[in-house]
């Protein structure tokens, strides 16, 4: 008797032992169960909203909001520190992200304590292909594995226990294009899928999807046409080839890459992609004839089991302005006109607000957002925007535009809140001269977009007659809180961004500044509770999650991304050297660390060498194409990671050309351009740096 209570009990020890889940194992009846205490997606829960109902931080302690712990995230090529822009997962206590260039962090969420790392080996070549920096914007984690997509283009699958990997799919289709990994991969049933990034550079856009399990492609669903010359590889491209222009530059590949925050219905059993946008941008060189290119800027939803193609809409028709529909995705539940409605929102570069039905994809509302000049409206029988005189083509004649490229909202999350009713969205109004060259050639690793970036920004010379007043001259960002229902501005927060994406809880929206702050607003009248100095910029949404009872509010925060790039007026960031970490607060902590102070770095002399006076006009035009995304500007405001070249010493200077046409520096991260750029265009850029450093090093001399 006593023998068969004994294997009995051994028994149900072996069963119980056998399906008890390993920490850090999510599937989908744990998304069901919505657990509070934890992160779960990338969007914290299944329906991506970047919300906790974790209240124990609330409007009436906040203030004593403080530091808990911090993780050096510096994982970097060549000791550069880079951008962070994820969102980190958190389940059973562990932290799970991603750093550049698509390396991975697993972390004792309590104590930031690592407890293992993977650091992809990357082809540090692509950090030229990157159009906004090595940047990686999160992970997914399912049934005990973790997902990334390297910079390189590989969809990497990794044990959630020890960070070794399981599985590597090369996701690219043409290793001799500009494409890159930048989005989070997003998990649909039996699949995981990633898109790419790359439009600017002249690439077609794809996602794909992948056997969980075993890292087999599954399928790939093409976002605009190839060449009619080659057929078409699906239904929907057959589509939309009748959108295009049958002699189109196809070269060039259109765009569409996918680069943002999906979003999946496990009950509509959809997968929904934004798109991106064109390229090149002038309508005329990409597709001469016009039409509304689909797939570009859209919304798709895809059936995860098929690949195939169930609805889609198109933001914006023959899209010319950069304006992307990849911003982050938002599924809700939500009454409209007396009747609960399974809504989708997005607030994409273009300015309008969308919500559509995330069943059938109808078009139930869309306002602006922010200001808007390109349309009057979204006729919502047709679903298309009707166009004003700023919204024609800007071929024969430059027009002022708002939004700018950068759009009214970029990929920095929005959240929205089931408690307020409230989108939090980082808002900005920016105008944007639109000119093109007369002529276009593709080239490859090099912004395709064919815009005339130098005469553009000659604000006045080109559309002072288009200046109706005030507002389309001045730059203003906020924190938007947005009513999806009524489409109306509940409260705005003018905070001179452009800032970082948001996360809500039940009163409060926590948000990052590029200016290094991390702040706290009141979720239903925006008034600012709390704001904690870090020193380091912040583009990434935060994420909360409670352990043992006490709740921690953490953030990605680093220099980088094109968001981060730039001129900051006064800024205190200035200070502080880049340092790439995560950081978390929790109620009592104490006062935040700052990264180490700058050290300043003198200008040397230059050396004596030979500068070609007739070259420099020629050098400066390079410059600001090729080198200065990385670069930046020149002294006491220099803010870019990378080396501030006209400050370089004279062994730089000496191996000028090999850096820069033979690629000695290449493992830096560094890359050759010898596809790009000859001898000539190499001595006509040095001559324009030697005579940059002979004027600054003058001028330092003379204080």
């Amino acid at each position: 008797m006593k023998n068969k209570w004994y294997f009995l009990l051994l028994f149900v020890v072996i069963f119980s032992c056998q399906n008890e889940k390993p920490k850090g194992w999510i599937d989908q009846a744990r998304l069901q169960d919505r657990q509070a205490a934890d992160w779960l997606t990338t969007g914290g829960n299944q329906n991506m909203q970047h919300y906790s109902p974790l209240d124990q931080i609330n409007a009436g302690n906040v203030k004593d909001l403080g530091f808990a712990w911090e993780y050096d995230a510096s994982s970097h090529i060549g000791n550069v520190p880079r951008g962070l822009e994820a969102t980190p997962i958190v389940a059973d206590g562990i932290m799970y992200t991603s750093g550049a260039w698509g390396a991975v962090f697993a972390l004792d969420a309590k104590t930031g304590k690592e407890l293992w790392s993977f650091k992809p080996k990357v082809d540090p070549s692509y950090v030229r292909r990157s159009c906004c920096d090595v940047v990686n914007r999160g992970v997914a984690v399912w049934e005990g594995k973790v997902y990334v997509g390297t910079l390189d283009g590989f969809l990497i699958c990794l044990d959630a226990q020890d960070g070794k990997v399981l599985w590597s799919a090369d996701t690219f289709t043409d290793r001799t294009k500009a494409y890159t990994i930048t989005s989070p991969p997003q998990v649909a049933g039996s699949i995981v899928m990633i898109g790419n990034s790359g439009s600017e550079f002249g690439v077609r856009g794809y996602v794909t999807a992948y056997d969980l399990k075993t890292g087999e492609q599954k399928w790939r669903f093409f976002i605009v046409p190839g060449d009619p010359a080659n057929g078409n590889e699906s239904p929907e491209m057959e589509i939309a080839a009748k959108t295009w222009d049958p002699k189109s530059h196809w070269q060039s590949g259109g765009g569409g890459t996918s680069w943002g925050e999906s979003a999946y219905d496990a009950e509509l059993n959809l997968l929904y992609v934004g798109t991106g946008n064109a390229a090149p941008y002038p309508i005329w060189f990409r597709s001469p004839s016009g039409g509304d290119n689909l797939y570009l800027a859209c919304i798709l939803a895809i059936n995860p089991d098929t690949g195939r193609l169930v609805w889609h809409y198109q933001t914006t028709p023959g899209e010319i302005w950069d304006y992307t529909a990849t911003q982050n995705i938002v599924l809700a539940d939500v009454e409209i006109k007396g009747k609960p409605r399974k809504i989708l929102m997005q607030a994409p570069k273009n300015g309008f607000f969308y919500v559509l039905d995330r069943a059938t994809g109808e078009l139930i509302s869309a306002e602006k957002y922010t200001r808007v000049n390109w349309a009057s409206h979204v006729d919502l029988k047709t679903g298309r925007p009707v166009l004003t005189e700023q919204g024609q083509w800007y071929k024969d004649k430059t027009k002022l535009v708002v939004p700018y490229l950068g759009g009214g909202h970029v990929w920095q999350p929005m959240s929205f809140n089931p408690n307020t009713g409230l989108v939090y969205l980082p808002e900005r109004s920016v105008p944007q001269v639109f000119k093109t060259f007369d002529t276009y050639q593709w080239l490859p690793d090099v912004d395709n977009t064919n815009l005339d970036y130098a005469e553009m920004y000659k604000f006045r010379k080109h559309v002072l007659d288009q200046v109706k007043n005030s507002e389309d001259t001045i730059r203003t960002e906020s924190l938007l809180a947005w009513n999806p229902v009524t489409q109306q501005v509940a409260w705005k927060f003018p905070d001179g961004g452009p800032d970082g994406g948001t996360m809500s809880t039940p009163e409060l929206v926590f948000q990052g500044t590029r200016t290094g702050y991390f702040n706290v607003h009141n979720a239903k009248t925006g008034e600012k509770l709390k704001s904690i100095f870090t020193g380091n910029g912040i583009m990434a949404a935060p994420t909360t999650y409670s352990i043992d009872g006490e709740q921690y509010v953490a953030v990605m925060a680093a220099y980088g991304g094109a968001e981060t790039s730039g001129y900051l007026p006064d800024a205190v960031i200035y200070q502080y050297e880049n340092k790439a970490r995560i950081i978390a607060f929790k109620l009592g902590g104490g006062e935040t660390p700052l990264p180490p102070k700058k050290k300043p770095v003198e200008t040397p002399a230059p050396p004596a060498m030979k500068i070609r006076e007739d070259l420099i006009e020629r050098g400066a035009y390079l410059y600001n194409f090729y080198c200065d995304i990385c670069h930046g500007k020149f002294g006491d405001r220099h803010l870019s990671q990378h080396p501030d070249l006209s400050k370089l010493p004279e062994a730089k200077h000496l191996l000028f050309n090999d850096i820069l046409l033979k690629g000695i520096l290449s493992q830096n991260g560094m890359a050759s351009f010898s596809n790009s750029l000859s001898e000539a265009d190499v001595e006509a850029i040095h001559s324009f740096l030697l005579k940059k450093q002979t004027e600054l090093y003058t001028k330092s001399q003379s204080k």
